[in-house]
């Protein structure tokens, strides 16, 4: 077993998993916080959207200078959570069942997104996964390079990987003609918001639901949560949303995805018309923390003093 330490950089773990990694997820949640490491726990939702979410929020960290941010992802075989999560730039997630998986993976792929089967790993191999996983340096001594020293032109070439790999796909178009979910809105009359100011609402699909969802500019969501978490895409607009439950802000624009927790308490400002698409898992609900006006004196607050 690796010794528990941490990288010499400050280091923090953004964790989550779907039902079948949860128990394995919640106790190397609680390792890596025995460890003191900074671990932001996103809970638990299907494998593809949690799995996109840590790819996500580890991408748009990685040129941070000040804080190394890893994820920490589980599902029933530790394949899926990690293939979503490699969708996005700059994130290398493998699956690892073995401490020697893992010292392999971090040597040669540099693997900043650690997947585990629940299925298939105790919590006691896990823990020596994890801790591997932790202590390995990229281009370290591991099983495939006999735990010998990488020679020079197999250490420059992972060194010109970590260079070229982000940039495949790069230059594709990947956008299509015709955008399936704008699509799915073309001609459809969407129901007005009753509860929220300025909203407008139209069901495409029930369980899992999706709908799409307009606001008018300057709109207002006061502070709220639902018993499901969510999968939000914007298709058009500008708006900025608040988990105050994570003391975060999030400003999105055309194309913008964001998943939010099931109970995390957030309110929206929006500076454009906007529209969006938003899935979720159950029947709608909405339960409010605050009220309207309330709402707009905090947001034009937080505006004012320019904090998130």
């Amino acid at each position: 077993m690796a010794d528990s330490a941490t990288a010499s950089s400050p280091l923090k773990v953004i964790a989550g998993a779907d039902s079948f990694g949860a128990e394995l997820k919640d106790a190397m949640v609680s390792h890596l916080r025995s460890l003191n490491i900074e671990v932001e726990d996103l809970g638990i939702t299907s494998y593809y959207n949690i799995g996109a979410e840590v790819g996500r929020r580890v991408s748009s960290t990685t040129t941070s200078p000040s804080v190394e941010t890893r994820g920490l992802l589980a599902c029933g075989t530790g394949v899926g959570v990690g293939i979503f999560a490699n969708k996005f730039p700059g994130v290398f997630a493998t699956t690892c069942l073995t401490p020697d998986e893992a010292r392999n993976n971090r040597s040669i792929n540099n693997c900043n997104v650690l997947a585990l089967s629940g299925m298939s790993t105790s919590a006691d191999t896990a823990k020596e996964i994890v801790d591997t996983w932790l202590n390995t340096p990229f281009k370290a001594p591991c099983p495939a390079s006999k735990s010998q020293p990488w020679p020079e032109e197999i250490s420059n070439f992972f060194d010109e990987s970590m260079n070229e790999m982000p940039k495949i796909g790069a230059s594709e178009n990947t956008q299509a003609e015709t955008c399936a979910v704008c699509c799915l809105v073309k001609n459809r009359e969407l129901n007005p918001i009753d509860i929220i100011p300025g909203g407008s609402m139209k069901i495409l699909r029930e369980s899992p639901t999706s709908a799409i969802i307009k606001f008018k500019a300057g709109s207002v969501e006061p502070a709220h949560h639902h018993t499901f978490g969510h999968c939000l895409l914007v298709m058009k607009g500008k708006k900025s949303v608040w988990n105050l439950s994570k003391k975060e802000r999030y400003d999105l624009g055309d194309g913008d995805y964001l998943f939010t927790p099931a109970g995390d308490v957030h309110r929206v400002k929006y500076y454009e018309d906007t529209e969006f698409f938003l899935k979720w898992d159950g029947k709608w609900d909405m339960f409010f923390d605050e009220d309207l006006e309330t709402a707009k004196i905090a947001i034009e607050k937080e505006l004012a003093n320019g904090s998130a």
